[in-house]
Order: C-alpha cells, then sequence, then structure tokens
C-alpha cells in the first residue's frame, strides 16, 4: 500500500497538483508493480515560515539513508 506524499511551498493550483498526484501514482505503479488501486498521494501546502520545521523534521533530522533526493538549497533562503 504504497502512499506518496508530497509537502511543498504554496502557489500551485489544484490542476497542477491533481496532474502531479496522477504522474507520480503512474510512475510509482509502473516502477513498483503496484496496482493504482492501491496507492494513495497527498498534497500539502506550506509558507516559507513553515517549510522551516516541515524542512527540520522531514529532510534534515531524516536519516540519509532515507533522503533519495538531497537538498540543494538552504530554506532559509526562502524567508
Amino acid at each position: 500500500m504504497p502512499n506518496i506524499s508530497v509537502k511543498m511551498l504554496a502557489g500551485r493550483s489544484q490542476e497542477q497538483k491533481e496532474k502531479l498526484a496522477k504522474d507520480l501514482v503512474e510512475v510509482l505503479s509502473r516502477d513498483l508493480g503496484a496496482s493504482p488501486h492501491w496507492i494513495t498521494c497527498t498534497i500539502e501546502d506550506y509558507d516559507a515560515e513553515e517549510w522551516q520545521k516541515v524542512f527540520k523534521t522531514e529532510i534534515a533530522d531524516k536519516p540519509a539513508s532515507v533522503v533519495f533526493k538531497k537538498p540543494e538549497y538552504d530554506p532559509k533562503d526562502l524567508l
């Protein structure tokens, strides 16, 4: 039962989010051989202030072994 969780800065349209979710589910289904029936996807928006905490808990504080794409930016630059 894969779940895709996308957390990002606010500003994308509902249509962009729906397309992203559809595309991610298709890729995950194809690459993992999982039926889309079992895949869920959530998308959450944050402002730059909120992102500081999200970045810390969801990226910076995670073990390197689970962060497959490392950040190439400093989240403080968003403030």
